[in-house]
C-alpha cells in the first residue's frame, strides 16, 4: 500500500464515512459492509498513529542530537585538558630537576674558583701585595 499524505488519509476516511451513510438506507447486508468499512477505518487510524510516532521520534532525535554533540565535545575537551595537565606536570618536574642540576653546577663552579684562587691569594700574601676584594665576597655569600 503506497504511503498517503495526511490530507489523502483524511479524504479517504471521509469517503468511507460517506459510503457508510449512503449504503445504510434499507440494506440487509449492511452489517458485513459496515464491518469492512470500519476495519479499513481502523487501518487508516493505525497508519496515522504510526506516522505520528515516527514523526515524534524523528523530532526528538533532531532535538537531542545537538545536545549529544555538545556532551561529546565536552568529554573530548576534558580528556585533552587532562593530557595537557599531565604534560605540564612532566615539564615542571623536568624543569625542577634541571634547576637542581644547574644549582649543583654553580656550586661546583664556585668551589673550583675558590680552590683556584687560594694559591694566588697565598702568593700575594707572601709577596706582600694587598688583597683585592673579589666581587663575590663584596656582595656576600650566594644562596
Amino acid at each position: 500500500m503506497p504511503e498517503l499524505s495526511g490530507r489523502d488519509l483524511l479524504n479517504e476516511w471521509r469517503a468511507l464515512m460517506d459510503a457508510v451513510i449512503a449504503s445504510a438506507a434499507g440494506r440487509a447486508d449492511l452489517p458485513r459492509e459496515l464491518l469492512g468499512l470500519m476495519q479499513r477505518q481502523l487501518e487508516l487510524v493505525q497508519d496515522v498513529v504510526e506516522r505520528e510516532r515516527r514523526l515524534q521520534r524523528d523530532w526528538a532525535g533532531r532535538l537531542v542530537a545537538p545536545i549529544d554533540a555538545v556532551f561529546d565535545l565536552l568529554e573530548e575537551s576534558g580528556a585533552t585538558i587532562r593530557r595537557q595537565a599531565e604534560a605540564l606536570q612532566g615539564a615542571g618536574h623536568a624543569l625542577e630537576e634541571t634547576a637542581g642540576l644547574m644549582k649543583q653546577q654553580a656550586e661546583l663552579f664556585e668551589s673550583t674558583i675558590t680552590a683556584l684562587r687560594q694559591p694566588a691569594e697565598f702568593a700575594k700574601a707572601v709577596a706582600g701585595l694587598e688583597r683585592k676584594a673579589s666581587k663575590s665576597r663584596a656582595r656576600g655569600p650566594r644562596r
